[in-house]
This record gives C-alpha cells, sequence and structure tokens, in this order.
C-alpha cells in the first residue's frame, strides 16, 4: 500500500476494494462513521471563491492559496551592535588569548554594575573587550547617554587603561634587566628556534641527498654540458668516417687488450684445493 496521510487512509481503501485488491476491513465503517481531520493542522486550508471577497474574485482568475510559512521573531541585542563595532575598530584584540574552559558553575554578577557603574576602572585596571561593551551599554541604559557618547566614553577610559598598563609593564621590565633578570625564551621565541633548528636540518638532508646523488652516478655515464657550439651534420660525418675505414673508440680502456698481472699468470694461479699450477704439473704424470 502507498504510504498516506491519516486522514486519506479510508479513501486508498475504498479505491482497493472498488478494484477487488482486498475486502472490506472490520473497521472501515467505522471510520466512515467518524472520518479523521480532513487535512493535517499545518496544512493550509483549501481555499474556495466563498472564502474569497466579490470585489477581489473574476471569472478568468483561479483563488491562490495563502502562503503558510511561521516564522520566528528576530532575535535581537544591543550588545551585538556594540561588539561588532568593537572588533572593527580594535580587530588586534581577538588575538589576545582567552581561556574558553568554563568552572562548575556560572561566575556571579560584578557588585558593581547599574547606576554605581561611572567609570571602566572600576572593574579593574586590565578590562577585557566584553568589559568595556558592557559599561557601554550600561552608561546608555542606566544614565541616560546617546550610544554613540557612550561607545565613544568607554573606548577612551578602554585605551587609557590599556596605554597605563603597557607603560607600567615596559618600565618594570626594564627595572628588572638592570637589576640582572633573566628572562626565559617565550612560547612564540621558542618556536621561533625550532622552525629555524627545522630549516637548518632540511639544508644539511639536501647536501647528503647530493652527496649520496654523485656517490651512486660514481660508476655511471654523467654527460656534461656542451659550452661550444656544433651544428648537426645529420650523421653525414659519421658515414664518412665509416667509409674510410675508421673505427670508433669510445672507450679505449675497454677495446684494448689487459696484461696480465703477476698475479694473474696462469702458472701462478692456485685452484680450489691450494696448489699452484706449476706444483701440480710436477706431480701429475702426462
Amino acid at each position: 500500500m502507498v504510504r498516506r496521510l491519516a486522514s486519506q487512509v479510508h479513501q486508498q481503501v475504498s479505491r482497493l476494494m472498488r478494484g477487488e485488491v482486498v475486502k472490506e476491513p472490520a473497521w472501515y465503517a467505522a471510520v466512515l462513521d467518524n472520518p479523521p481531520l480532513p487535512l493535517p493542522p499545518k496544512a493550509p486550508p483549501n481555499r474556495t471563491a466563498f472564502d474569497l471577497k466579490p470585489q477581489t474574485l473574476s471569472a478568468r482568475s483561479k483563488p491562490k492559496a495563502r502562503p503558510y510559512g511561521p516564522k520566528p521573531f528576530p532575535v535581537y541585542y544591543l550588545e551585538d551592535d556594540i561588539r561588532r563595532q568593537f572588533f572593527r575598530d580594535h580587530p588586534f584584540e581577538a588575538f589576545r588569548p582567552v581561556t574558553l574552559a568554563e568552572g562548575q558553575g556560572i561566575e556571579a554578577e560584578h557588585p558593581i554594575t547599574g547606576k554605581e557603574w561611572t567609570r571602566l576602572r572600576q572593574r579593574g585596571r586590565n578590562p577585557s573587550p566584553d568589559d568595556a561593551i558592557q559599561f557601554t551599554l550600561n552608561i546608555h541604559q542606566h544614565h541616560n547617554i546617546p550610544l554613540s557618547y557612550a561607545y565613544a566614553r568607554a573606548i577612551a577610559q578602554f585605551r587609557a587603561l590599556r596605554s597605563e598598563r603597557h607603560i607600567a609593564m615596559t618600565m618594570a621590565v626594564h627595572e628588572a634587566e638592570n637589576l640582572g633578570a633573566v628572562w626565559q625564551n617565550s612560547e612564540i621565541a621558542h618556536g621561533f628556534q625550532k622552525e629555524i633548528k627545522s630549516l637548518a636540518s632540511w639544508e644539511r638532508q639536501s647536501e647528503l641527498d647530493e652527496g649520496a646523488m654523485a656517490a651512486r652516478k660514481r660508476w655511471r655515464s654523467i654527460a656534461l654540458e656542451h659550452t661550444e657550439d656544433r651544428e648537426w651534420s645529420k650523421g653525414q660525418e659519421y658515414v664518412r668516417l665509416w667509409k674510410d675505414g675508421f673505427t670508433p673508440r669510445y672507450a679505449p680502456a675497454l677495446t684494448e687488450p689487459v696484461k696480465p698481472t703477476p698475479l694473474e699468470d696462469p702458472a701462478n694461479s692456485v685452484d680450489a684445493f691450494g696448489i699452484r699450477a706449476r706444483a701440480r704439473a710436477a706431480v701429475v704424470p702426462r
């Protein structure tokens, strides 16, 4: 049976009964007495001419079904606009390391908030981007300041606190270095050192590879580049030398006869039993 909606099961069974495919089931009469809903709950109802107004109905036009598209209301927070503008003005704040590990519970709200929060420094001398965003929203809502002026005031205080912290840390580092402090390498410097060491190993590996290639080519023919300009004679020079009876010697060391050395003299050769040829000739009778 083709899959149908619940409201169309009895109609499909009725068609099958007329075709003598199935017999009348026991529930068929009960469903006809109490039919199900004509359409699913979320399906658009069928529109007829009686559902439309007389002035909108024409003789040739057909009524159109009303589109059904439930859409949720847009979720909007003012903090999103402030945060978007903040990171557009301070893009490098997104590169600062921030921990994403959550504790066992949600952090309690800061006690200084609302009308009591009039300066960004009340939350600390090292404010985060979220502190600046919340401070902008706070003075906009609780102090009746326009959003543009509230944002400008929050950004000015944020930059002042960051500059103060940067100057204080710089002077503290200079003072510690003058007193003999030795600083360890940061993670960034450590990463640079590892990268330089890795690149040096690659250069050494390339030298070893070139040496290995040269060693493998020691007993092979290595074609050198021709420095002088030559023209191709189409084989005429080779044919002329061949007709003149000239025998080319590409490898003289291989074409010339090899002179036997004292160790290679047949008279001094040693067999498998260690007996020289001269001694074997004297012992074995002819």
